[in-house]
């Protein structure tokens, strides 16, 4: 085939060294540095309940803010591979979001790469099978000493599509992906010397369960608990038990049939069935008056060091208030210091056995008389829905994140925002991704760069199959930033109300 070719032997550790000289490059930030070609394949290769097969098209569509590099980067190239073809005008918009940009300058910078296989299977495992389209993302990289893979998480399909291209990849060994389970979290919590909720981990069977229950209920005295497949995504795979306490064996294997599931659309028995394969962990449901859900997101090297990217405060939903809808930044600043130093220890603990690019480490906290109290409970290592809006802003401002304060300052202002994957309305299907941008421009729902502030779209593809749209609403401070998203959502409510 045409296009540089994979050297005989090589292994995947050795193909990974070649992130040490590109490393201090690896950034939003506007960049005179050395030529770099970015190959973005954001392959959902995870586990996914299938009533969201209809929106993969549009979580692929999610890293678009890539494409920002291409105007404040001019020595980067940006090949962006999807199942479905990408509306020429989505681009569009993306690079005109930076003020005297002209796309049509741009364009020969970026390629498009489309399958055109809506197919529910991991995207990355649809090009593996396509020799063609892989020659094809050969010749691109052709000649591009510093390139790279960019996935949404780093699994063997991103691990053999690196070797297949000779590239490597922007993510850890697939031989870690245990440390990112709900089981490999906690053992990795309690190594750092920061455990999570009362809990037991690695379950394999309903007896196992009961066994755990019983357990964690004679530890921390709770009720309810908290039972998680081991890689269940964006909270999908958790589910509750309620239970009286100090309950019966009979009891809990009642409660097993009778699991509040966060996803409705599975039931009792398939979620225990789902045991056959996988595994789960049992904790204690944490309860309090004030409770919030923090997140640090970090980044590990080549050479084993740990920084900080970002902090926020997740917005959870769902019919438990399991279910990961969007963020806001930055976090609460009573407790986004106290998240730093557990973050860094479980960081280091990761980066020590391997793990390399971006990972997340999300806590519960509890506000008590004596202050907050913070506990990590589940290791994400892989991109996730706090990596794109912050991508985003920094690209925007070309900023950067303050560990020591926990902000975002652009000449002397916090910056601030809320973003969701999931504006939703049901009236909103009526649009498509076209009426959508018409409606941005009409409404001028942009970005102004003389205040900093505005609202960013992305998943545009969602919209008509949907009903959703994500967006980002930057503002100097929550209040703002909330105004900004609730006046992107009453235009298009609108909208759709003036067209009928």
């Amino acid at each position: 085939m045409p296009g540089s070719p994979v050297p005989a032997g090589q292994t995947y550790q050795a193909l990974q060294e070649r992130l040490v000289p590109m490393w201090p490059d690896l950034t939003m930030r506007a960049t005179e540095g050395p030529a770099r070609t970015l190959l973005v394949i954001s392959s959902l290769t995870v586990e996914l309940p299938d009533h969201m097969a209809p929106v993969i098209a549009a979580y692929e569509e999610r890293y678009l803010c890539n494409v920002l590099l291409l105007a404040k980067s001019p020595n980067t190239r940006v090949i962006y591979v999807t199942s479905l073809p990408i509306l020429p005008r989505l681009v569009d918009y993306y690079l005109t979001l930076i003020p005297g940009v002209v796309p049509a300058q741009l364009r020969d910078r970026l390629t498009l790469v489309s399958l055109s296989d809506n197919s529910f299977r991991p995207l990355t495992q649809k090009v593996l099978e396509r020799p063609r389209v892989l020659a094809r993302l050969r010749n691109l990289l052709e000649g591009q000493e510093r390139r790279l893979i960019v996935p949404f998480v780093a699994t063997e399909f991103e691990a053999q599509l690196g070797l297949a291209l000779n590239t490597p990849v922007y993510g850890p060994d697939p031989a870690l992906a245990p440390l990112g389970t709900k089981t490999g979290s906690r053992r990795i919590f309690d190594v750092a010397g920061f455990p999570g909720p009362a809990g037991v981990e690695d379950l394999r069977d309903v007896e196992d369960l009961i066994n755990a229950v019983q357990d964690v209920q004679a530890r921390s005295g709770c009720h309810d608990v908290l039972i998680k497949l081991d890689e269940g995504v964006s909270g999908l795979g958790n589910a509750i038990a309620h239970l009286p306490a100090d309950a019966s064996r009979s009891t809990i294997r009642r409660s097993l049939t009778q699991l509040a599931l966060e996803d409705q659309s599975g039931t009792s028995e398939r979620f225990l069935a789902t045991l056959e394969t996988s595994r789960a962990v049992v904790e204690e449901l944490v309860v309090g008056v004030d409770m919030r859900s923090p997140s640090i997101q970090m980044r590990a090297s080549p050479l084993g060091e740990v920084e900080v990217l970002s902090t926020h405060d997740q917005v959870l939903g769902g019919p438990h208030n399991q279910t990961y809808l969007g963020c806001r930044f930055p976090a609460y600043e009573e407790y986004v210091r106290s998240m730093v130093e557990p973050g860094l220890a479980i960081g280091q603990e990761l980066a020590g056995r391997g793990v390399i690019g971006r990972f997340a480490i999300d806590f519960i906290a509890t506000n008590h008389p004596e202050g907050w109290a913070l506990k990590p409970v589940e290791i994400n290592l892989r991109n996730g829905g706090t990596t794109h809006p912050m991508l985003t802003l920094q690209a925007l401002t070309d900023a950067s994140y303050d560990c020591d304060s926990g902000r975002l300052d652009v000449d002397g202002q916090c910056k601030t925002y809320l973003a969701t994957d999931h504006l939703h309305h049901d009236s909103f299907s009526t649009l498509t991704p076209d009426d959508l941008l018409d409606v941005i421009q009409e409404a001028e729902l942009g970005w102004d760069e003389q205040t900093g502030t505005g609202v960013v779209f992305h998943m545009a593809s969602a919209i008509a199959v949907a009903g959703d749209v994500g967006v980002t609403a930057i503002g100097d401070s929550h209040r703002q930033s909330q105004g900004l998203y609730d006046a992107a959502k009453t235009a298009l409510i609108l909208a759709v109300s003036d067209s009928r």
